[in-house]
């Protein structure tokens, strides 16, 4: 893997755009996140970019538009084969993941959109579990975009500021940047549910009809 790593970081910047965002793009289209999750393509991007190889704002342009293309695919994956990817020999033994992935993404419907792409497994699957949910397109865009956005801009300005220590950030950067997502997702979610409760208080009940006294 180090090898791998040092190839990158070496190679043209023609080169390093088309490798970083091919990896992030097949991450989510074909699985290939199961091997080499794409927050290292991001933050290795990043590290390219620190060396003054490629400009910054075209690194993290890169891994964004790969990002939201890539789930794209792999909604449009999950959308006409179904059933069929899901119970294919690469999931066998991700069946327990698989589960709570479905679960999720049943209960937080669009949010899990979001919030899936900051955790390597979900980030893999979840954009054809939505093509297989038959999640209306529009709606999961919305969310594959702004997912797509904040992950892909603060990756690539991990490995920008890290520089040379992209193996230390790639190591604990899903953990703890998927911390701190979760905590803002539970935490704009319990916002909403007080807002929601408050604005159910203040709504007057309808009045009632009032009895029609009957002739005698």
């Amino acid at each position: 893997m180090n090898g791998f790593v040092e190839s990158i970081l070496n190679i043209s910047p023609a080169l390093a755009f088309t490798i970083v965002g091919c990896l992030v793009f097949a991450e989510d289209a074909v699985f290939i996140g199961f091997v080499i999750p794409g927050e290292t393509a991001a933050v290795l991007g990043g590290v390219v970019s620190s060396r003054g190889e490629v400009p910054l704002w075209g690194m993290v342009a890169i891994v964004v538009v790969a990002a939201v293309v890539g789930d794209t695919v792999g909604y449009e994956i999950g959308k006409h084969l179904g059933p069929r990817l899901l119970n294919a020999g690469i999931m066998k033994k991700r069946r327990p993941a698989l589960a709570k992935a479905q679960d999720f993404l049943r209960r937080r419907g669009g949010s899990a959109v979001f919030l899936g792409r900051f955790v390597a497994f979900f980030r893999a699957v979840m954009p054809a579990l939505a093509g297989t949910s038959r999640m209306h397109y529009p709606r999961f865009l919305a969310f594959n975009a702004a997912g797509g956005l904040v992950w892909g801009v603060s990756f690539v300005l991990l490995g920008y500021f890290a520089g040379n220590s992209y193996e230390a950030v790639a190591k604990v950067a899903g953990r703890d940047i998927t911390a701190v997502v979760v905590v803002i997702g539970l935490l704009a979610l319990l916002i909403w549910r007080i807002r929601h409760a408050r604005a159910a208080r203040r709504t007057p009940a309808a009045p009632q009809d009032p009895e029609v006294p009957t002739a005698p």
